[in-house]
């Protein structure tokens, strides 16, 4: 039987009265730098918080080669979307197709092919000639369907990004950064969900031959759901890889790689990088009161400021306890629509800032009146 210590009970006191203590602080994990992978321009992006967790060159406008499909897919989706296309349309293929050169889906000119085969086509086997085709059927022609392209990056916010064709074959002036691919990518996953099975393949058959997904990573990580890869001389080995794990995401853009296997191993190495070292948590709900301003001349007086939509922030972990919030407010004009913009709640963790988010009005506000606005003094005076 162990003897009673009182000097072992005084250590053991001591030693928790220290961790207690707010002179006391366990160290936090260390994490290590991005790994150093075979690649002339990379980003690693967690879409949930839109957050980029890694990059090198990542606004460098470069030739992106076939991960110019992924627009070209975008704007399928998007006339899948109004209706202007469906899955089960069977879609002519032109000369200027059927011609196309590269990679292809073995399209021919009189061979029935649907939308659907033509996206699993150029997703999955980078098919050029379903590309152009679902172009022409989109837009009526390929110059057209640039212009429309080149307008969605705009929108999307892509600023280092122009489409000379909807395929990737190589021209002086079509280059698009890896950072942009990752918005592209995140912009097909939040609007079309219904349409990200098709990347993951691991083959695709039409016209009697079977070919296996470019990307290799879907081929021997389960955890890989997609996205496209890419090659020519000019762009090198490109790929853009999308993983799940636990029910987490990530986006890993690779550019300018040296061999196909080089690709695929410097996105697993970005991924791994990404789920073993950051952490995804949600800082606000959707319509969550974050801040609060008053304005007497409002009614209601006290306007409570908020996002729409949750908010997430991603940081290393073991950081978390870190972050902190301030928010910026615009001038505000009454009266204001529920939703509308007020201001920007920034986000901050070790003195970094980590994110900015758009605050908006929770409710609707008006003016109050001379009557309400001489009570809310009053009220606020008391």
């Amino acid at each position: 039987m162990s003897q009673f210590s009182p000097t072992r009970v005084f250590g053991a006191l001591l030693v928790a009265a220290l961790v207690q203590s707010p002179l006391y602080a366990a160290p936090l994990p260390i994490i290590p730098d991005a790994p150093k992978v075979d690649a002339r321009n990379y980003v690693l992006i967690d879409p949930t918080s839109g957050q980029v967790l890694a990059a090198q060159a990542a606004d460098q406008p470069v030739p992106p080669a076939s991960l110019t499909k992924l627009m070209t897919a975008y704007l399928t989706f998007q006339a899948l979307g109004s209706g202007s296309l469906k899955l089960d349309q069977v879609v002519p293929v032109s000369v200027a197709a059927w011609k196309a050169g590269g990679s292809t889906m073995f399209l021919q000119p009189g061979l029935p092919a649907t939308v659907e085969q033509m996206i699993q086509g150029m997703v999955v086997v980078s098919g050029n000639d379903a590309a152009v085709a679902l172009a022409e059927a989109v837009a009526g022609n390929t110059d057209s369907f640039v212009q429309m392209m080149n307008a969605s990056a705009r929108q999307l916010g892509m600023k280092h990004s122009h489409f000379d064709n909807v395929d990737g074959l190589p021209t002086p002036t079509h280059k698009v950064s890896a950072h942009d691919i990752g918005i592209l990518t995140q912009a097909v996953i939040r609007q079309y969900p219904q349409y990200l099975h098709y990347f993951g393949e691991k083959s695709y058959t039409y016209n009697k031959v079977t070919q296996a997904n470019w990307n290799p990573l879907v081929l021997s990580d389960n955890s890989v759901t997609g996205m496209k890869t890419g090659h020519t001389d000019e762009a090198g080995y490109c790929l853009d890889a999308t993983a799940t794990r636990n029910g987490r995401p990530l986006i890993a853009v690779v550019l300018g790689a040296s061999s196909r296997n080089g690709s695929a191993q410097a996105a697993q190495a970005l991924l791994t990088y990404g789920y073993n070292f950051y952490e995804t948590r949600r800082a606000y709900q959707a319509g969550q009161v974050i801040s609060s301003v008053r304005n007497n001349g409002a009614k209601p007086a006290q306007i409570q400021l908020g996002s729409l939509r949750d908010v997430w922030v991603t940081l290393p972990i073991g950081r978390y306890a870190t972050l902190k919030s301030s928010v910026v407010l615009a001038p505000l004009t009454l009266p204001l629509k529920r939703g509308q913009g007020v201001g920007t709640l920034v986000l901050s963790a070790d003195g970094k800032e980590v994110a900015q988010v758009p605050l908006v009005a929770l409710q609707a506000v008006d003016k109050a009146g001379w009557f309400g606005t001489l009570w809310n003094k009053v009220r606020g005076a008391i």
